[in-house]
């Protein structure tokens, strides 16, 4: 009988999971992949509605756009500018206006208004810019949107085209909005947010001629002067910091929808950090997290990332995120808050001891190897100490780490010591080792090491259990319900119970056609712990699979109704854009795929997961450890698996036959 119970569990166990079949069903896309690197909505009759995020280093707008049943382009422009403080000063401090202003009603062709001629759009563009081409009649008008890399502004070119067959007259008449906020508000008075047009006037355009004009839409201080911008520049300069992110780090692979959403990640990924007061600082977004940090968005999600795509500024937003919280270290062992704000003046720590310490160790120490800067890695050991001693002093009886809450605040519980914590403290424990090594630190080294071997322990044996039928874990003590963070383990390389963790993670408990549920039988996803999950299973060697539920998640995400970015949550936050959570997406592919993970601040290691059908992948321009390279994977005559490493175009070294490397650069 017990056999037989066995066998009809497994049965019921298995038509629980999902295929790669059954997790591609997705609605037809939206948009496109076009030849320039963009993907293109080309307009079929559809009405469609959407938002999408872009930033510089002094403002970000959150455009909500569309094309009307009628065929016409809609957009709202919702204009944040973080360094415009107001009252309150706290996380959601940052100037906001909303502007539903069309530059197009400025126009006038033959002496009628050119709106009034009825709009066609042709297709939509997103390529770090949003690119809308359409006809008014004989008229055909390209709009061009974009931050300024550097300005408090909005910036939107206009090109006006005469399609038809004989001359046009075009008068386009000056304008200018002025709006100045309440004084009692801000913190530096009052502010100005103005809307004007440059290049106006009237032109007759003979057939195939054009004539452009410009609007920008900017904020300062009352008490500042207007702001001079040069729109032509300022989108040439935000196509060149693009075309910039978009030459390092470079994908390469079969799957063109997974080459481009990774571009894109690397897009959202690095464009969000301002220049405040106090240094750079990388930002989440979505219309309230601006000129702040936060343990997990930046110290834990972004800043490891920012060394394998070398910008600078993202490097540099990095040091100073680390710089902010190491000023909270103390010696009464009290926690560092979770988050700086207003642009570092101020801290939010309203959720409690999150684990921070945790995230903050287990990014420093990351960034710090891949980095491969060995003065940056001094200044940061201080840091990685205080934060690992911090995490011992709170393990528990069972070993593991005790904390208030988790990254999600109370949204769903998580008891006195969550899963997510303890495996964060073992990596960072991990990676302290490699580096102590690497700064002469060895007694530091050999305690980190013998303190992960004791943790590892204590996280299979405190948290392991079967959960709803699968032997996964729980997230906490007296949890009975799945959780999709039960796949933070396996992307800290802990495997021992990868099987079932991975069959929970794919069956329709938790997956979904949105991705994954936080919590088994809710409504609410979180993208980054899908994005963790599908790191997390490919590093585990679940490849095939995996590679399914990652296209379709891709897809969805880069060509679907909402693109072209990784989103925050739903339902709160409307699925708002964080730039974060672009990073998780790009570290599936360099810490899942390619399985890269720094070892030395000239060292690393590769596991990469060559799915079958796919002969080679090659990752470009990879700028860690104080290097440029690039890693080929493929297969040679005798089906071995063979990883390059490449510099300057030749084949420095080549490992074959194995499915992990040692590289020293």
């Amino acid at each position: 009988m017990k056999c037989k119970y066995l066998l009809c569990a497994a049965a019921l166990l298995s038509s629980l999971i999902l295929s790669p079949a059954q997790a591609q069903e997705t609605e037809k896309p939206f948009w496109t992949l076009d030849a320039e690197g963009g993907i293109t909505w080309n307009s079929d009759g559809r009405a469609h509605t959407d938002h999408i995020e872009m930033a510089g280093r002094q403002m970000a707008v959150v455009l909500h756009y569309g094309i009307t049943d009628r065929g016409s382009f809609t957009c709202e422009r919702h204009l944040v500018f973080p360094m415009l403080r107001t009252i309150p000063n706290d996380t959601h401090g940052s100037f906001i206006r909303y502007v539903n202003w069309d530059p197009l009603e400025s126009v006038l062709t033959d002496q009628s208004r050119l709106v009034d001629r009825g709009e066609q759009v042709q297709d939509i563009k997103l390529d770090g810019l949003m690119t809308v081409e359409s006809r008014f009649g004989s008229i055909g008008v390209r709009r061009t949107l974009a931050p300024s890399p550097t300005l408090p502004a909005m910036v939107e070119e206009y090109k006006l085209t005469n399609l038809g067959d004989r001359a046009a007259l075009i008068r386009i008449e000056p304008t200018e909005h002025r709006m100045t906020s309440d004084a009692a508000s801000g913190i530096d008075g009052a502010y100005v947010v103005e809307e004007r047009l440059s290049g106006t006037g009237t032109f007759r355009l003979a057939p195939q001629e054009s004539v452009t004009f410009s609007a920008v839409l900017s904020a300062r201080r009352e008490s500042e002067k207007p702001l001079a911008c040069n729109v032509s520049e300022e989108i040439a300069e935000r196509r060149k910091l693009v075309a910039e992110w978009q030459e390092n780090l470079v994908l390469q692979t079969p799957d063109d929808v997974l080459n481009r959403m990774f571009a894109f990640s690397k897009i959202r990924a690095c464009e969000s950090i301002f220049e405040t007061k106090n240094g750079p600082m990388h930002g989440p977004g979505g219309e309230r997290y601006y000129a702040a940090i936060w343990a997990n968005d930046q110290a834990e999600y972004a800043n490891p990332f920012f060394p394998f795509i070398g910008d600078a500024y993202a490097n540099a937003s990095a040091m100073n995120s680390w710089r902010m919280f190491a000023a909270w270290m103390n010696d009464d062992w009290k926690p560092i808050p979770s988050s700086i704000i207003a642009e570092g003046t101020g801290y939010w720590n309203g959720a409690g001891d999150r684990g921070d310490a945790a995230m903050i160790a287990y990014g420093a120490s990351r960034y710090a190897l891949a980095r491969g800067d060995r003065s940056e890695a001094e200044s940061l050991w201080p840091l990685i100490e205080w934060t690992l001693e911090y995490c011992r002093r709170q393990l528990n009886e069972a070993g593991v780490v005790r904390s208030d809450r988790d990254e999600l605040e109370g949204r769903f519980p998580s008891g006195d010591a969550n899963l997510c914590t303890s495996s964060l403290y073992y990596d960072a424990l991990l990676s302290a080792a490699c580096l102590g090594r690497d700064l002469n630190h060895q007694a530091a080294a050999k305690a980190y090491d013998r303190q992960a071997r004791t943790l590892r322990k204590a996280i299979d044996r405190h948290f392991h259990a079967e959960v709803e039928g699968f032997d996964t874990y729980r997230y906490y003590d007296g949890n009975t319900v799945l959780r999709s963070w039960i796949c933070i383990p396996l992307t800290m390389g802990i495997f021992e119970r990868a099987e079932g963790t991975i069959d929970a993670l794919y069956s329709p408990r938790l997956w979904t056609k949105d991705g994954m549920l936080t919590q088994a039988g809710s409504e609410t996803f979180w993208d980054r712990s899908t994005l963790y999950a599908l790191r997390g299973a490919l590093m585990a060697g679940d490849t095939e699979r995996t590679l399914g539920f990652l296209q379709y998640y891709s897809r969805t995400r880069l060509l679907g109704s909402h693109v072209p970015y990784a989103i925050e949550a739903w339902p709160e936050g409307n699925q708002r854009h964080l730039s974060a959570e672009s990073a998780l997406y790009a570290r599936i592919i360099t810490e899942g795929l390619f399985g890269i993970r720094p070892t030395g601040l000239r060292s690393f290691s590769v596991s990469p997961r060559l799915p079958k059908d796919w002969p080679e992948m090659t990752l470009r321009h990879i700028r860690i450890c104080g290097s440029d390279f690039d890693l080929r994977v493929h297969r040679d005559s005798r089906q071995r698996l063979g990883i390059q490493l490449i510099r300057d175009g030749k084949v420095a070294k080549e490992v074959t036959g194995k499915t992990v490397a040692e590289f020293n650069l």
